[in-house]
C-alpha cells in the first residue's frame, strides 16, 4: 500500500500553511513530520496533534442519527459533525475503523462513506476511505451518510479530527468518538420486550379510548385536507401463541386489507377463526375526518376482557389516504408481575409501514412491493417527499394516543392489595350476601322498596338505592340502622351474569342542538353488542333526547361565526403598515336577514424603520454549472432584490463569480512536420532513405496517442560497378556539383559560411536525426531578402534496430 493516509497529515500541515502563511506551529516538531514520512501504514492514523491541545473541551461532537448504539449490517446512517457556537471549525478529517484496529491495512476500515454535499465534504485523495473538507473555510457543521459493514464485523469505532485556528484537536474517547456494535440478527426488527406467563386470577375488563392527532396542525407537509381519516379499529385480547401484528414479521392477508384499503373484515376474520387463543375481539368505528375537537366528537373506544392465558391484547388502524401506514399496538402486556391486573396504559402511537405498498407520499399511487418486506415503524429519512421527512433525522411527532384503562375485575383475585376504593366496594361486593340482614330485634322497620335505577346509565360503576321506615323503636339505648341502603351498580346491559341481559355500547356522543340559538333538543344512541343468550328480545332503550339551549340571548336575527383566525402578514416591510384576520359565518339567521357580525378585522402593524433596512434581499441561488465541461472554468450564482428601490440605496453584490474546477481536459499528442527525405544510405544499388518527425506534447488524460515519428523508403542510385577507381571519380563529381552550387548562392548575392558539423543522433538505436545548418555570412545590398537565407539539412541516423 505504501505511503497512504499517512500523508493525510502532511496535506494537513500544507493546507493550513497555505491557508494561513503567516501563522506558527509550535506544536509540530520535525520529528512529528519525519515520523508521519516515514510510516507505511494504510490510513494508520488521521490528523493527530503531538502538543497544543485542550482537555475536556465538548464545543465539537460527532453524532450518529438516533444515537443508537447498535447499527444493523447495511443500513445508512447520517454522521453529523457541529461546533456549538460560537466554536467553528476550518478542516476536519472522519474515519470509521474495527475496534481494536489502526488502519493499518485496508481491511481495518468498517462500512463506506456517502458524500451529501460535494462543497462541503470530499473523499481524501491519499486515503479513499476518509473523508475530509472540500475547502478549507470556517465551518460549523457537515454530514455524510455511513453505511454500516457487513454481518460479522463486530464494533466499529467512528472518529473525528477537527482543524480551528491553529490546533488540531482529536480524541479517542469522547465527544468525537462513537463506538457502535453490531445487532444481534436474532432480535432484528422483532419486538423485544419478553411475553411472561401470566399469574393474575380471575378476569379484567378494560377500556381502549383511541386520541388521533393526525391534523393539517400537527402534521403540515402534504396534509390531506379531504379524505383523511382513521380506519375501522380492529384488534382482540389474545394468548401469547397467537400475533395479529408485529414489528420484523410479515403482514398476513387481513392485515395487509386494513394497511391499504382500510377494511376490517378480512382481519376480523383471522382473529375468529383463532377462538381457542382469543378472548374478545376488539372493533370500533371509523373517524372521518381525522381529527375533531373532543366536544364536537367522542374518541372512539371499545371494551374488552382479559384472563390468565389470554392476557394480551393486539389493534390496528389505518392512517388514511396512505399507502400501507397504520398505527397500533402489538401483544401488550396486561397483567403483572404480581400476579394483578394493569390498571392503565397510554401509549403515544407513530406510523409503521406494513411492507405491502411502496408508496412514500400519503396519496401516492399503489405500488406493489415485491417481494413483500416486513413491518417496520416510519422513520423520518425514508424518502425526501415522505410527509415525515426531516433533514436532521429527528424523531416523527406521533400521531394518535391509545389510553388503556381497567374498569372492572371479576372473579377472586391473587393480589389481595386492591388499587383504590371502588376496587375495594366492588370486591366487597361480589363477596356479600344478598339477603343478609343485621336489624336488631328493637327496630320495626317495613319492608325495603325496590331497588331504583342505577345513577350510572353506561357501564361506569354508579350505585343504586333503597328504602324502608322505621316504625318503632323499642328500646332506645340500642341505635337502629340507617334507613337507606346503597348499592353499587352499572346501566343496563353491562353485567352479563343474566342470561336475559342485553350487552349494550356506550352511548355515543350527545348530536348538535336542533337549533342555532334559543331552546332545542338533541339526542344520543346505543347499539346492542349482544343479544341475550335466552333468545328474548332486548327491551333496553337505545336512543334517548334531552333539551339543549345555544345562545340564551340570540334572536332570530342572529347569526352564528367562527373564532377569529390568526392575523396576516403585515402589509408594510418596514415602517407602519396594515394586518388582517378573518373568521367565517357558521350559520345565517333564522328570519334570512344579513349577518350584521364582523368577518374581517384590521388594525395598525409597525416594522423596523426603514432606514435601518436599506435592502432586503432574496437568498442566494443554487450555483450554476460550471462553464467548462473540463479543466478549469467559473460558475455563478444570483440573488434578487427584495425591498424597494425608495427604501434606500442597496450596495450589496447581486451576483457572485468563482472558479470551478473539473477533470482534465484531455490533450492529444502534437507533432511536428515531417522532415525531408534524407539522401539514399547506398551510393550505389538498392538502399534506402528516411524521414523524422518530434513529438512536440506528449498525450495527457486520456488523449490521443502519438502516431510513428520514423518513416523509411526504398532507394536505388544506379547499378555499382566493379572498377574502384571509376567509382571514386563518381563520388568526386558530386562534391564538385555542389561547390559549384555553392559558389552559384554566393553570385546570387549571398556569401554563406560554411556548413556546421553534423549534430549528435536523437537516438540510440531505432532510427534517430542528426542536423546541421548553414547560414548567411555576408548580405549584397541588392540582395533580396528571401533568397538569402540560413539552410538546415537532416539526416537520418542509428537505424540499425534496438
Amino acid at each position: 500500500m505504501g505511503l497512504y493516509c499517512n500523508y493525510s497529515y502532511l496535506r494537513a500541515l500544507q493546507l493550513f500553511a497555505w491557508t494561513f502563511p503567516l501563522m506558527t506551529f509550535a506544536s509540530f516538531t520535525d520529528e512529528t513530520l519525519e515520523r508521519a514520512a516515514k510510516s507505511e501504514g494504510y490510513c494508520s492514523r488521521i490528523l493527530r496533534a503531538q502538543g497544543t491541545r485542550r482537555e475536556g473541551y465538548n464545543e465539537f461532537s460527532l453524532r450518529v442519527e438516533g444515537d443508537p448504539e447498535f447499527y444493523k449490517p447495511g443500513n445508512s446512517y447520517r454522521v453529523t459533525l457541529s461546533a456549538a457556537t460560537p466554536a467553528y471549525f476550518r478542516g476536519f478529517t472522519l474515519i470509521a475503523l474495527k475496534e481494536g484496529k489502526e488502519g493499518d491495512k485496508e481491511e481495518d476500515h468498517a462500512g463506506t462513506f456517502q458524500i451529501i454535499d460535494e462543497e462541503e465534504t470530499q473523499f481524501m485523495s491519499n486515503c479513499p476511505v476518509a473523508v475530509t473538507e472540500s475547502t478549507p473555510r470556517r465551518r460549523t457543521r457537515i454530514q455524510v451518510f455511513w453505511t454500516a459493514p457487513p454481518l460479522g464485523t463486530g464494533c466499529v469505532i467512528l472518529k473525528a479530527s477537527i482543524v480551528q485556528k491553529r490546533i488540531i484537536y482529536f480524541q479517542d474517547e469522547g465527544s468525537l468518538t462513537k463506538r457502535l456494535c453490531e445487532q444481534d440478527s436474532a432480535l432484528e426488527g422483532v419486538t423485544d420486550k419478553p411475553i411472561l406467563d401470566c399469574c393474575a386470577c380471575g378476569t379484567a375488563k378494560y377500556r381502549l379510548t383511541f386520541y388521533g392527532n393526525w391534523s393539517e396542525k400537527t402534521h403540515p407537509k402534504d396534509y390531506p385536507r379531504r379524505a383523511n381519516h382513521w380506519s375501522a379499529i380492529i384488534g382482540g385480547s389474545h394468548s401469547k401463541n397467537y400475533v395479529l401484528w408485529e414489528y420484523g414479521g410479515y403482514a398476513s392477508e387481513g392485515v395487509k386489507q386494513v394497511a391499504e384499503l382500510g377494511s376490517p373484515v378480512k382481519m376480523e376474520e383471522e382473529i375468529r377463526q383463532q377462538s381457542d387463543e382469543v378472548l374478545t375481539v376488539i372493533k370500533a368505528k371509523a373517524q372521518w375526518p381525522a381529527w375533531q375537537p373532543l366536544n364536537v366528537r367522542a374518541a372512539p373506544s371499545a371494551e374488552f376482557s382479559v384472563d390468565r392465558t389470554r392476557h394480551l391484547m393486539s389493534f390496528l388502524t389505518m392512517l388514511g389516504p396512505s399507502p400501507d401506514w397504520n398505527v397500533g399496538l402489538s401483544a401488550e402486556d396486561l397483567c403483572t408481575k404480581e400476579c394483578g391486573w394493569v390498571q392503565k396504559v397510554i401509549q403515544d402511537l407513530i406510523p409503521w409501514d406494513a411492507g405491502t405498498d411502496s408508496g412514500v407520499t400519503y396519496e401516492s399511487p399503489n405500488k406493489p412491493t415485491l417481494p413483500q418486506e416486513k413491518i417496520r415503524p416510519l422513520t423520518s429519512l425514508d424518502h425526501p417527499q415522505s410527509p415525515f421527512y426531516d433533514p436532521e433525522g429527528g424523531s416523527i411527532k406521533s400521531v394518535a394516543r391509545v389510553v388503556i384503562e381497567r374498569i372492572a375485575r371479576k372473579g377472586e383475585q391473587c393480589n389481595i392489595v386492591p388499587d383504590n376504593v371502588d376496587d375495594i366496594v366492588a370486591d366487597l361486593a361480589a363477596e356479600a350476601p344478598e339477603d343478609e340482614d343485621d336489624t336488631p330485634e328493637t327496630c320495626i322497620y317495613s319492608n325495603w322498596s325496590p331497588w331504583s335505577a342505577c345513577s350510572s346509565s353506561t357501564c361506569e360503576k354508579g350505585k343504586r338505592m333503597r328504602q324502608r321506615m322505621l316504625k318503632a323503636q323499642l328500646d332506645l339505648s340500642v341505635p337502629c340502622p340507617e334507613t337507606q341502603d346503597f348499592q353499587p351498580c352499572m346501566g343496563p346491559g353491562c353485567s352479563d351474569e343474566d342470561g336475559s341481559t342485553c350487552m349494550m355500547s356506550e352511548w355515543i356522543t350527545w348530536s348538535p342542538c336542533s337549533v342555532s340559538c334559543g331552546m332545542g333538543m338533541r339526542s344520543r344512541e346505543r347499539y346492542v353488542k349482544q343479544f341475550p343468550e335466552d333468545g328474548s328480545m332486548c327491551k333496553v332503550p337505545t336512543e334517548e333526547t334531552e333539551k339543549c339551549i345555544v345562545n340564551e340571548e340570540c334572536s332570530p336575527s342572529s347569526c352564528l361565526v367562527t373564532e377569529w383566525g390568526e392575523w396576516d402578514e403585515c402589509s408594510a416591510s418596514c415602517g407602519m403598515g396594515m394586518k388582517k384576520r378573518h373568521r367565517m359565518i357558521k350559520m345565517t339567521p333564522a328570519d334570512g336577514s344579513m349577518c350584521k357580525e364582523e368577518i374581517t378585522e384590521a388594525e395598525k402593524c409597525m416594522m423596523p424603520e426603514c432606514h435601518t433596512i436599506p435592502c432586503m434581499l432574496s437568498p442566494w441561488s443554487e450555483w450554476s454549472d460550471c462553464s467548462v465541461t473540463c479543466g478549469k472554468g467559473m460558475r455563478t450564482r444570483q440573488r434578487m432584490l427584495k425591498s424597494a428601490a425608495e427604501l434606500g440605496d442597496c450596495n450589496e453584490e447581486l451576483e457572485q463569480v468563482e472558479k470551478c474546477m473539473l477533470p482534465e481536459c484531455p490533450i492529444n499528442c502534437e507533432l511536428t512536420e515531417w522532415s525531408q527525405w534524407s539522401e539514399c544510405n547506398k551510393s550505389c544499388g538498392k538502399g534506402h532513405m528516411i524521414r523524422t518527425r518530434i513529438i512536440d506534447m506528449e498525450p495527457q488524460f486520456g488523449g490521443a496517442p502519438c502516431p510513428e515519428t520514423v518513416q523509411r523508403k526504398k532507394c536505388r542510385i544506379r547499378k555499382c560497378l566493379r572498377n574502384p577507381n571509376i567509382e571514386k571519380r563518381r563520388w568526386k563529381e558530386p562534391r564538385e556539383k555542389r561547390r559549384s552550387e555553392q559558389a552559384k548562392d554566393d553570385v546570387d548575392g549571398c556569401k554563406m559560411k560554411p556548413w556546421t558539423a553534423w549534430s549528435e543522433c536523437t537516438k540510440l538505436c531505432g532510427g534517430g536525426i542528426q542536423e546541421r545548418f548553414m547560414t548567411v555570412k555576408k548580405r549584397f545590398k541588392s540582395t533580396q531578402i528571401t533568397s538569402c537565407k540560413d539552410k538546415k539539412e537532416l539526416r537520418a541516423c542509428n537505424v540499425h534496430p534496438c
